[in-house]
Formats: structure tokens, sequence, C-alpha cells
């Protein structure tokens, strides 16, 4: 076990109680010696990161859902201090892909008992992300979610509420240029879905998990052009029934680049969204993330 937890946690899980709790429970198994450090999303977590190491700390732990464990895994790729999860967010798709319970204490001991292996993470434009990053309708589901979220609250299904009333509003289809690995083609599509999460994949019972075990992206282009498709097309995810060929395209790179109609455009990361300039270079990550998995985990990627 590591001497000495820095656990990161976003300074606004003091204010819920279910959050505060969790990660009270964590640090009473983490030990006396480790310690809770508040960041607040926008500041710089590596020069806090930096500070947590410098002091002493030989093991940095993500306590949150996957925007904090996202950008904390971009501040720790390429240093040889590991990194840990304890999901607290409302899908920890990332967490639950390394095997980690979503129980906080439970969660806490694996992370003690772990051992560290390092992985590839993806990057689109120098923006580290974990699970998938896309452009198209689904940026505007995660607007519309959280307009939901403060309304309803932070609730699976007003995720999934947020889905069908992004689809109802859904007009015309993006128009790409793609480029994989050197190959070009256009493309017109409501979605572009580049995945580094075979859990997720798995979970939606897409295909494209053994290009993830081989570094590779899956590259998954939505069919659905119109309005009736596309709300097929969320039945269908839903039940973990979407057909390759007919709901999507799947295709796979290691290095991708993506240039939209219009300049600029809305791209999701990890649950974050914001709005760049296109082109979008999507890369693997040149450095890897040290990662601690549970004991009884086979290493994949």
């Amino acid at each position: 076990m590591p001497a000495q937890i820095r656990v990161i946690a976003n300074h606004k899980s003091g204010r819920n109680s279910r959050d505060r709790q969790a990660i009270e429970q964590a640090m009473e198994v983490f030990g006396p010696d480790a310690c809770r450090i508040d960041w607040q999303p926008g500041s710089d977590l590596s020069a806090l990161i930096d500070r947590a190491v410098a002091d002493g700390g030989d093991l940095v732990v993500a306590a949150g859902g996957d925007g904090t464990v996202m950008a904390t895994a971009g501040a720790m790729v390429g240093r040889d201090v590991p990194m840990a999860v304890l999901p607290l967010g409302t899908f920890n798709f990332f967490a639950r892909g390394l095997g980690f319970s979503e129980d906080p204490e439970a969660a806490a001991r694996q992370i003690v008992d772990g051992r560290p292996h390092d992985i590839h993470v993806g990057q689109v434009n120098g923006q580290t992300f974990l699970n998938n990053a896309s452009l198209g309708i689904y940026p505007k589901i995660l607007r519309e979610r959280e307009t939901v979220y403060r309304r309803w609250g932070r609730r699976r299904i007003a995720a999934h509420w947020s889905v069908l009333k992004t689809m109802l509003r859904f007009r015309k289809p993006l128009r790409l240029t793609l480029d994989l690995d050197g190959q070009r083609s256009e493309e017109r599509t409501a979605m572009i879905f580049v995945a580094r999460s075979a859990y997720q994949l798995d979970f939606f019972g897409l295909n494209g998990a053994d290009l993830i075990s081989d570094d590779r992206f899956a590259v998954l282009v939505a069919r659905a052009r119109s309005r009736r498709r596309l709300m097929a097309l969320a039945w269908r995810l839903a039940r973990g029934k979407a057909v390759e060929g007919q709901d999507y395209e799947l295709l796979s790179a290691r290095s991708l680049t993506v240039k939209t109609a219009r300049r600029k455009a809305t791209l999701a990361f990890d649950g974050e969204k914001r709005r760049e300039a296109s082109p979008f270079e999507f890369r693997m990550s040149d450095d890897p993330l040290r990662i601690i998995l549970p004991a009884d985990r086979e290493p994949s990627s």
C-alpha cells in the first residue's frame, strides 16, 4: 500500500452529502496519512498535482465522475506516480471498465490492494479523453442533460430523457471529411463517436472492443440522417440491439482527423463539451498513463 495517498476531488463534492460521505468512507480505508485536495474545474490541476507529488504523494486518486477522472488523467499522463479512480459519478464508465466497485469503501480497498499498469489514452486536439469523444448530436444531448439535471437532479432517468428531447429537435446531419491513417472519406451523419473504452462499447452492445485492446480507436459513424431513424437508433441502443452496417458504420484508426463543413463545431469528451475550430486531430498519447488496477483484474487497454 502506498504510504502517501492524495485524493483529488471537485470542490463542489463537499456540498453533496452523498459524495462527502463516500469520500470520508474511502479516507478511512486509505489511512491517516492520506489527504484530500480540493480542485476547482478550470484551475491548474497539473500544478496542484505537482505540489501533491513534491509533498510526498505516491498515489493520486481521482474521486468523482468521468469528468473529474478525465481531467486528473490528463494531468497524470507521463508521470511515474500512479493514478487510481474512486467512482462517484452517474455512469463511471472508466472506473467500471477497470473493474472497480461503485461502492466507495469497496473501491477504496481495491485501490489499496491494487497494482499499477500502463495504458495509452486518447487525445483530441491535445485534450485527453478516456471513454469517448464525439461530434454531432451527442454534444447537444449533453447540453440538454445539464438543463434537465439542474431541474430534476443527477439521475440516470433524467439523462435518458435528455436524449429523447434532443432527438426530437434534430434537423440535419453533419458533413464531415475523415482521414483515418491516411485513408480519406466523406460522410453525412448525425454523429461520429470515437471510442477508447471497450467496457462502454460492450455496455451498449456495440462492436469494436477488440480494436481498443489493439490500441486503436473504434470510430462509429451513425447511419441515421433523419429524426425517425435517430429515434429508432436510440431505442435499439437502449436495449443493446444496435446493428453494425444497419445503424452504424464501424471504422478503426490509430490516428484520425475529422474536418467539419463549418469552421467550428462542439466537441464532446467524457461528458464534457466545448466549441472548437475544425479540424479535430485524434491521436494516442505518446506517454502512458500509469493506472491502478484491482489485484484480480487482467491487464488490458
